[in-house]
C-alpha cells in the first residue's frame, strides 16, 4: 500500500496538482492494486465509471480480458509516455505488479457540427465544412472518396507540446517529387517548433518563399475542395484542432477558382471566372493608374473629362498619392473594425465609415471625388478574390505600385509590373511552377485556367501535376 501511495503522489506531482487531474486506486481480486490517471475534463464521467466496473471484475491479466473495455494497447511503463497519453486525453491504468500500463481511448473533446465555413459559402453544392475533431474531418473526406488508395499519413512534431500534423494522397495520382519535397520539409518541422498553434506557423514551414506576398498554399475548410484536389494528384495537408486543409502544390490560378464555377453552367462559370481575373488587375493596378494620370498623363484623357479633373483636383490640397492613401487608410480601418466589433455592430460601423466620413472629407475638400471612387471600385474588385489569403496580398501588393506612379508615372507601374511578373515565374509550390501554364509555357493548358471547362472534356493539369510526374 505504501508504494501504491507514493505512485499516486508521484503521479499528481508530475501532472503539478492540476485540479482536472485525477489517479485514483483500483484494487482487483488476488491483492493486485493499479492506478486508472487522467484529466476529468478530457474524460466522460459515465465512461469512465464503465471502465472500472468491467475492471474490477477482471480476475487475469491477459489480453483477452480487456476485451470488453475501450483498451487500445498495453506497453511497459514508461512515465513520459503515460505523460503523454494523459495529455492526449487517454485513461491509463498502471498495473503496478507488472509495470505495465494500459491505455484507453474515452476522449470527451467539445466539437461543433460540421456546419458550411463562413468564408467560403456558396450558391450550389455541399454545404459542410471541417471542424477541429481530425477524426471527424477524415470521414468527410473518406464519405467522398471511397477508394483504398488514399493514403493518411501522421508525423509529429514538437518537443515538449507536441502536435500531429496529417497528409494525405491518391497512391495513383500523387507527384512523387511533390511528395518528396513535402516529407522534408515536415522532417524539418520536428525539432524546430514546439508544438503549432496557429496555420501560420505550418505555411513558413511548408512554404517555398515564405516571404512573398503570395500564398503557395491554398487554404480551405470545405471537404468537396479536398476532394477536388486528392483527384488531380495534390497532397492535402491538416493539423491538430483546427478546421482548416492545406493543398499543394497550387498555381496563382488555382486561387481563382470556386466550387460555384463547377456547379454552374460552362458560360456562367467561366464568366465569374475572368471576373474574379479582371478583379485581381483592377486591384493591384488601378489606384497606381490613377495616381499617374492625375499626376503626368492628362493627355490620355479625353478633353472634357480632363477639365473637369483639373478643376476637381485643383481645390485639393494635397498630392494624388496623398489623396489616394487617405482614403485607402480609411477604408483599411473600417475593415479591421469590422472584424474586431460586435456582430451587431458591424453593419453600424460601415455605415458610418463609408457614408459619413466619406462625405464629410469630400465636403471638407481633404479629397477629390473621383479618387474616393477609384479607392472604393479597388476594395470592392480586392474582395471579389476567393482565397482570403490571395485577398490581403493584393491589398498589399498595391502600395508599392501606387508609391512607383507618383514618382514615375506609367514608367514606374511598367517597372513593378517586371518585377511582380519576373518574382511569380520565380516562385514554387513544393518545387512545382507556381506560375504555370504562363511559366513554363504550355498553350494546351492555358485555357482552362481561364474558362470552365466541360467536365467530360476537362483537360490536363499543368504538367507539374500530373499523375506519377508524367508529362503530357
Amino acid at each position: 500500500m505504501l508504494q501504491l501511495e507514493s505512485m499516486i503522489e508521484k503521479l499528481k506531482a508530475t501532472f503539478y496538482n492540476s485540479v482536472d487531474f485525477v489517479a485514483r486506486e483500483i484494487s482487483f481480486p488476488k491483492d493486485q492494486y493499479a492506478i486508472l490517471c487522467y484529466y476529468s475534463s478530457m474524460a466522460n464521467v459515465k465512461d469512465v465509471q464503465d471502465i472500472v466496473n468491467t475492471l474490477k471484475v477482471q480476475t487475469t491479466f491477459n489480453e483477452k480480458d480487456w476485451d470488453a473495455t475501450t483498451a487500445t494497447h498495453k506497453e511497459s511503463y514508461n512515465l513520459e509516455k503515460l505523460v503523454e497519453y494523459v495529455c492526449q486525453g487517454y485513461a491509463v491504468l498502471l498495473l503496478l505488479r507488472s509495470q505495465e500500463m494500459v491505455c484507453f481511448t474515452m476522449p470527451n473533446l467539445p466539437h461543433r457540427s460540421p456546419d458550411e465555413p463562413i468564408n467560403e459559402a456558396i450558391l450550389r453544392g455541399a454545404h459542410e465544412g471541417f471542424v477541429e475533431d481530425q477524426d471527424t474531418n477524415l470521414a468527410l473526406i473518406r464519405k467522398r472518396m471511397r477508394v483504398p488508395d488514399l493514403i493518411v499519413k501522421k508525423v509529429t512534431v514538437g518537443i515538449d507540446n507536441k502536435a500531429d500534423i496529417y497528409y494525405m494522397y491518391l497512391a495513383r495520382f500523387a507527384n512523387q517529387d511533390n511528395l518528396s519535397a513535402l516529407e522534408r520539409k515536415l522532417e524539418g518541422i520536428k525539432e524546430q517548433a514546439d508544438g503549432l498553434y496557429t496555420s501560420g506557423q505550418l505555411n513558413d514551414f511548408i512554404e517555398d518563399s515564405p516571404y512573398s506576398p503570395f500564398p503557395q498554399i491554398m487554404n480551405t475548410e470545405r471537404p468537396d475542395r479536398v476532394f477536388a484536389n486528392l483527384s488531380e494528384g495534390k497532397i492535402v495537408i491538416m493539423t491538430d484542432y483546427s478546421p482548416t486543409a492545406y493543398i499543394a502544390p497550387v498555381t496563382l490560378f488555382s486561387f481563382y477558382q470556386s466550387p460555384d464555377d463547377f456547379n454552374s453552367r460552362v458560360i456562367v462559370g467561366s464568366f465569374y471566372r475572368m471576373v474574379r481575373i479582371a478583379s485581381f488587375l483592377t486591384a493591384v493596378y488601378l489606384p497606381a493608374l490613377y495616381i499617374a494620370i492625375v499626376s503626368y498623363h492628362y493627355e490620355i484623357l479625353p478633353i472634357e473629362l480632363s477639365k473637369k479633373l483639373k478643376i476637381n483636383i485643383s481645390e485639393i490640397p494635397f498630392k494624388p498619392i496623398v489623396e489616394a492613401l487617405i482614403v485607402e487608410m480609411i477604408i483599411e480601418l473600417i475593415r479591421e473594425a469590422s472584424i474586431r466589433l460586435p456582430k451587431s455592430l458591424v453593419q453600424t460601423i460601415g455605415i458610418v465609415g463609408g457614408l459619413v466620413v466619406g462625405d464629410v472629407i469630400i465636403n471638407a475638400g481633404l479629397v477629390s471625388n473621383m479618387v474616393v471612387i477609384v479607392v472604393a471600385l479597388t476594395a470592392i474588385s480586392s474582395y471579389v478574390v476567393p482565397s482570403v489569403e490571395l485577398n490581403t496580398s493584393v491589398r498589399v501588393l498595391r502600395f508599392p505600385f501606387m508609391f512607383a506612379a507618383a514618382l514615375f508615372g506609367f514608367f514606374g507601374i511598367m517597372a513593378g509590373f517586371l518585377i511582380l511578373t519576373i518574382h511569380l515565374c520565380n516562385l514554387s509550390s513544393l518545387k512545382s511552377p507556381y506560375f504555370s501554364p504562363i511559366v513554363p509555357f504550355e498553350p494546351n493548358k492555358i485555357p482552362q485556367m481561364f474558362f470552365r471547362q466541360k467536365h467530360s472534356r476537362s483537360g490536363p493539369q499543368p504538367s507539374s501535376f500530373d499523375p506519377k510526374g508524367k508529362k503530357t
